[in-house]
């Protein structure tokens, strides 16, 4: 299993409610995920680097 930062919330204990990705430039895609765990919930964004090799991973607590 790869050590991504969705891997790393569902390990804790968060459960995936919803999806979606946003076509953000005609070529990077923008995903959204909304997270649950005991009342709380968390939206994680995932993109593509713009440059370099890797992914941006925003959390936001709502």
């Amino acid at each position: 299993m790869s050590d991504t930062p969705l891997s790393n919330l569902v390990r804790q204990g968060w459960s995936v409610v919803s999806y979606s990705a946003t076509d953000m430039s005609g070529e990077t895609y923008q995903h959204n995920v909304l997270l649950t765990r005991s009342g709380q919930h968390r939206i994680l964004t995932l993109r593509k680097k713009m440059i370099g090799d890797g992914l941006v991973a925003t959390e936001m607590d709502v």
